[in-house]
């Protein structure tokens, strides 16, 4: 039986997360404490008792989920249970980075440094209010595709996100995206809403962000990774490191092709997907693509404890 571990991206973060996993496994504390050294601030305060209104920023989020993976990991690692276990990793967005560094492709400092730039990247490409992404409800990504190129009229208008069978994210100008919400629903969306987000991930308009990414990932070193890493923008396993740092920048404006990326795993043999981090919205989506898979989600000492069964 193939396990894979995958890892969460933003969205799934919650006051207080890996907190418990912290007080309980020194090896996840000091992941946190080399978060905290590597951005130069106590992140890990703010994701403790801060407020979920600054966690959201994704110059923070995207760190701050990271951090919460690995430290997760590293639990899991200190109870026997580590990579070995695994055929593959993967993440969903900056969850790619997470994998990266979990599979030890990318040291854990300057991981935390790559999302504090992304983050600041992504954020500062467009000016808020100005791009907007939605979430279609009931359509393939084929329709949301269509959806999407109907609704551009001369804007940026992009499928985002292939998430599911039935959940994609589209991502552009703000006006364009609204357009999609009114295409979506007369061509049979079961539901197409508006996303909380600050910018318009995954499309063309991140380009500048791409360019920052570019210079900042030219500056680190990235190793083969010990297990394959199932890359967002290919939806199949990479182990070049070349290959890795050009697919990241890519990543940035490319669409994260999830559905794609579970399904060539499972593919691949794997049976069971181990959710590590933050949240079980990755477990859902699982569930929805490859309908036979088992999942698990480990975010919680007692989560761990439950491995051991």
């Amino acid at each position: 039986m193939s396990k894979a571990f995958v890892f969460p991206g933003q969205g799934a973060q919650t006051i207080g997360m890996g907190k418990a996993l912290a007080e309980a496994y020194p090896a996840a504390r000091a992941v946190f404490e080399e978060v905290d050294a590597a951005l130069g601030e106590k992140l890990s305060d703010l994701i403790w008792s801060g407020t979920i209104e600054d966690l959201t920023l994704t110059a923070n989020a995207q760190p701050a989920l990271m951090a919460t993976s690995i430290a997760a990991l590293r639990a899991m690692q200190a109870e026997g249970f580590g990579l070995d276990l695994t055929s593959f990793v993967a993440g969903h967005s900056l969850g790619e980075y997470s994998a990266l560094c979990a599979a030890g492709a990318l040291d854990l400092s300057d991981t935390a440094r790559l999302l504090r730039i992304r983050g600041i990247a992504m954020q500062e490409a467009v000016p808020v209010g100005l791009g907007a992404m939605a979430a279609l409800l009931g359509l393939d990504f084929a329709a949301a595709a269509e959806v999407a190129e109907e609704a551009a009229k001369g804007e940026v208008c992009q499928a985002a996100n292939d998430n599911d069978p039935a959940q994609v994210v589209v991502s552009g100008h703000k006006a364009a995206v609204e357009r999609a919400l009114e295409i979506a629903k007369s061509r049979g969306a079961k539901r197409a809403i508006l996303l909380p987000v600050s910018a318009p991930f995954h499309c063309a308009l991140m380009q500048p962000a791409a360019d920052r990414m570019a210079l900042a990932l030219a500056e680190v070193t990235i190793r083969a990774p010990a297990v394959p890493v199932v890359a967002n923008v290919r939806a199949e396993a990479v182990t070049d490191p070349e290959t890795i740092r050009r697919l990241l920048v890519e990543q940035v404006t490319g669409s994260v092709r999830w559905r794609e990326s579970v399904l060539w795993m499972a593919g691949q043999g794997v049976t069971e997907f181990w959710e590590i981090g933050a949240g079980k919205a990755l477990s859902g989506m699982v569930k929805r693509i490859a309908k036979d898979a088992a999942t698990r989600s480990i975010g919680t000492p007692e989560d761990i404890a439950a491995l051991k069964g």
